[in-house]
């Protein structure tokens, strides 16, 4: 035993040194065995490439003032655009990612090829979002899912609101869902095997934290008078009204609303909570719409994410909840192996911003793979035997299994469709109908 114990330590103290050159692999493509049934990669393989969309004549908040024209300028967004690629693609690649603190650099590991060819066909658009801070990777594991399956997605950089490029909030507040309609126009101009492979027409919009914010005002949520004359705080507040462009029943609203846009995912959309929006605003949201939310988001504030449920009477929606999660739950990827370091900058662990305190990370984004794939293939590629995934019973674990002797579901039968047994635990599925 002592010669074991010495040999084990001798080990230890030989790989911890390996280990520490060895840069981590953080895989975003981790399916778990227990995974619902649409979790897992399609067929395609993917293909992802970096470009640059440039609106030349953005307003620039951060230089407004409270008197004169606002100034307009050049807005360039860095985006990563993944896609079914060609049958012979070799799967696999990285992605050099700066993590939460704006300096540190980790490798991602993933099964998407940089640059490889385009598969053949038509396939429908998603605009994925991040939060503030955040940046085109934050929901990369989510990207090449969709991409396997059918889809090309697009994610950007969102100036003024990266980890290495924070500017001041009201910049976010401003710009975001202005961000999403520019990306939207950006993929449907296209000229290239990218964009003849694109489908505007059909697409859907999947916004994190301030990407829900945006993805909500996108959908038809427009914002209300308080939220466009307030007065304090001083970080929801711009120097000239610049929000009024996003207020329900302005002309300029109603023209960013796009009919290309068929469904929309906000997953913890900040702003119910400080009135951004209203019952009545809300309640002129005609698209389909799905809300993702911890019940314990304290920085949304999962009330208030309920209450965009509740409002949204325009719609059919649903609600999918984590029982016990906080604000990272389902969108961000698992957090990188560096990021459990403190860091000085911050003053805390960037594993804070990825990770949740009760939910392991690549569940909750099993899951969301599963729910993304089963609502967007129904509102964009018309697959309504994928509407049997979301009609659930709303609590998980109220569902029942009950099976005949031959493997065969009975009409007692109510367990989560796509969920192993035993596996749909702490989780809710609500639906509302349009009119509800």
């Amino acid at each position: 035993m002592r010669q074991f114990l010495m040999a084990a330590a001798a080990a230890m103290v030989c790989a911890t040194p390996l280990a520490a050159e060895e840069p981590a692999m953080n895989r975003i493509d981790m399916i778990r065995p227990d995974a619902p049934e649409l979790a897992a990669y399609g067929d395609l393989p993917v293909g992802v490439r970096t470009v640059e969309f440039t609106d030349p004549d953005r307003i620039n908040v951060a230089a407004t003032t409270a008197e004169g024209t606002p100034p307009t300028g050049p807005r360039t967004m860095t985006v990563e655009i993944w896609y079914p690629a060609a049958e012979d693609t070799q799967a696999g690649g990285t992605y050099d990612v700066l993590l939460r603190d704006g300096e540190t650099h980790v490798i991602l590991t993933g099964r998407a090829s940089r640059d490889a060819a385009t598969a053949t066909g038509e396939f429908p658009l998603l605009i994925v979002s991040h939060g503030f801070p955040g940046n085109r990777y934050l929901m990369s594991h989510l990207a090449e899912n969709m991409a396997s399956k059918g889809y090309v997605v697009v994610s950007a950089d969102h100036p003024e609101s990266t980890y290495d490029d924070m500017g001041p909030f009201i910049s976010t507040l401003v710009n975001r869902a202005v961000d999403q309609r520019f990306l939207l126009d950006s993929m449907a101009g296209l000229d290239d095997e990218i964009g003849a492979i694109t489908d505007a027409d059909h697409t859907g919009v999947i916004g994190y934290s301030m990407g829900g914010y945006g993805a909500v005002i996108f959908a038809g949520g427009g914002l209300t008078e308080t939220a466009v004359t307030r007065s304090e705080p001083d970080r929801f507040v711009a120097p000239q009204p610049l929000l009024s462009r996003l207020q329900a029943g302005s002309d300029e609203f109603a023209e960013l609303v796009d009919p290309r846009v068929k469904a929309v995912m906000a997953i913890a959309p900040w702003g119910r909570q400080h009135d951004f929006w209203d019952a009545e605003g809300l309640a002129q949201i005609d698209k389909p719409l799905m809300l993702v939310a911890g019940s314990v988001d304290d920085v949304s504030e999962y009330d208030a994410i309920r209450q965009i449920f509740d409002e949204t009477t325009g719609t059919t929606r649903h609600l999918l909840t984590f029982n016990h999660a906080n604000h990272n739950a389902a969108a961000p990827m698992p957090a990188p192996a560096e990021s459990y370091a403190m860091s000085e900058k911050l003053g805390w662990a960037p594993f804070e911003h990825y990770a949740d305190a009760v939910w392991d990370t690549v569940r909750m984004n099993n899951i969301l793979q599963h729910f993304s794939t089963a609502y967007f293939d129904v509102h964009l590629k018309d697959k309504q035997d994928e509407a049997r995934f979301l009609d659930l019973t709303p609590v998980s674990d109220d569902g029942v299994t009950a099976l005949d002797d031959d493997g065969n579901e009975t009409p007692e039968h109510t367990y989560w469709a796509g969920f192993p047994d035993r596996s749909a635990k702490g989780l809710r599925f609500e639906t509302h109908a349009k009119g509800e």
